[in-house]
């Protein structure tokens, strides 16, 4: 049965700790391996990742170029034909207000674009912020009508 005594680190595992700053026979001593003065000996001494002394840094002397179209970008919910087949009875007009009730999309206020994946077997009346090319063609192939909004 082992007990609380018996327990102890296994062979080669642990080691004594290096102790700096004990003398100058020690070998260690003085400057305890740091070399001598200057921001790298201070504690928390060093400069920043990126910093060339100040000299201009690589990232502001290469030039920038093209363009990026973030901050402009349409984002859009994206919701699939199959997801309308599963939640919505023929005929049903799909709005921003019954995807949402209908736990399809999370937020109102953010458009909706209706992707072509998956089948459609049922007219409905849906009115989206978006639709792909081929999910036009897959709901007017079924009788659905599709509206921009």
């Amino acid at each position: 049965m082992i007990t609380l005594n018996d327990l102890h680190p296994a062979k080669g595992s642990t080691h004594k700790s290096k102790r700096l700053g004990q003398g100058i026979g020690s070998g260690t001593g003085k400057t305890s391996g740091k070399g001598n003065k200057g921001d790298k000996s201070r504690t928390g001494g060093g400069v920043r990742p990126g910093f060339e002394g100040g000299q201009m840094p690589l990232t502001r002397r290469t030039p920038k170029r093209g363009f990026n179209n973030a901050r402009f970008a349409k984002v859009f919910q994206p919701v699939n034909l199959r997801t309308l087949e599963q939640k919505f009875e023929a005929g049903a007009e799909v709005d921003t207000e019954a995807l949402f009730n209908a736990r399809v999309i999370r937020k109102k206020d953010i458009p909706v674009k209706i992707l072509a994946d998956g089948e459609l077997t049922k007219a409905l009346k849906i009115k989206a912020g978006a639709f792909s090319a081929e999910a036009v063609k897959k709901i007017e192939a079924v009788g659905g009508t599709h509206e921009v909004i």
